[in-house]
């Protein structure tokens, strides 16, 4: 739950994931709630999550929480769509004193309230397909066809930078030639990563589906929550922002300064 009085208010929010790609997340949230004082976890030396099994991945959640939790944050976002889908439910339970927020429930609600969606498609990670979190959200919502496929080789894509590569067109090509044939008019993004790699998508979809950044909508499902508990910073300036890696700060730096389109400091290694 989230309270609501001034020094709660004044606290940072706690975002995690399981390396560079919640910066997607990070900079939605840092658009939509200026003000607020935002603590960045990234778990890179033990990402990738999307190759691991669910009680690993509930195990490092639960390490990053308490972390997060020592921190003093008002509410935790799993910027990660495989910790959402393999421990979000978990987390809730285990930690219920504070609320917790995935990437997986804000950008299927909003989808529900969108017109002639009848055809979905999901692209993630192995694990967070293979867990059927998005097909079970959609199908408790909606009345849809949904047509899920793992594409492992984005992540590292576009970790390397080849955002607009001929490698990058023919792993789309490869992975999602179903979906095309098929003839889906929504694609979820479902991870973190993806969202870099929406302009070649748009492109190979020849511009005819809808496509989904779960990124944008966490960051106003999380504004709506802060403001509904009235615990929103009420501050002017500026929030403050942390960044803490379990791995190399230079390795994260260079890369985050591609996602995040801007300078990176304050990070530290933990």
């Amino acid at each position: 739950m989230i309270g609501s009085n001034d020094s709660l208010n004044e606290r940072p929010i706690g975002i995690f994931d399981s390396g560079i790609g919640g910066l997607t997340v990070f900079k939605e949230i840092r658009m939509v709630l200026p003000h607020e004082h935002l603590i960045y976890l990234g778990d890179t030396a033990r990402v990738p999550y999307g190759t691991k099994s669910p009680e690993v991945i509930r195990k490092y959640s639960e390490i990053n929480m308490r972390f997060l939790l020592a921190r003093g944050v008002k509410v935790v976002v799993v910027a990660c769509n495989t910790a959402s889908a393999a421990a979000i439910d978990h987390l809730k339970e285990q930690f219920s004193d504070i609320a917790v927020l995935g990437v997986i429930t804000p950008v299927v609600s909003s989808l529900a309230t969108l017109d002639r969606v009848r055809k979905i498609g999901i692209i993630g990670t192995a694990t967070t397909i293979r867990s059927g979190a998005y097909q079970r959200c959609i199908r408790e919502t909606m009345t849809v066809e949904v047509l899920a496929q793992p594409c492992p080789l984005f992540v590292p894509l576009v970790e390397e930078g080849l955002l607009d590569h001929p490698l990058t067109r023919q792993a789309i090509a490869h992975y999602l030639g179903d979906l095309k044939k098929a003839e889906i008019d929504t694609l979820i993004l479902g991870c973190t990563h993806y969202p870099l790699l929406a302009g070649p998508l748009d492109d190979y979809f020849e511009h005819r589906v809808r496509i989904m950044d779960s990124a944008y909508h966490v960051a106003r499902e999380l504004k709506r929550m802060l403001t509904a508990a009235g615990s929103a910073n009420s501050s002017e300036k500026t929030g403050s922002e942390q960044f803490f890696v379990t791995d190399s700060v230079e390795s994260f730096r260079r890369t985050g300064e591609l996602f995040l389109e801007r300078p990176l400091t304050d990070i530290e290694h933990v």
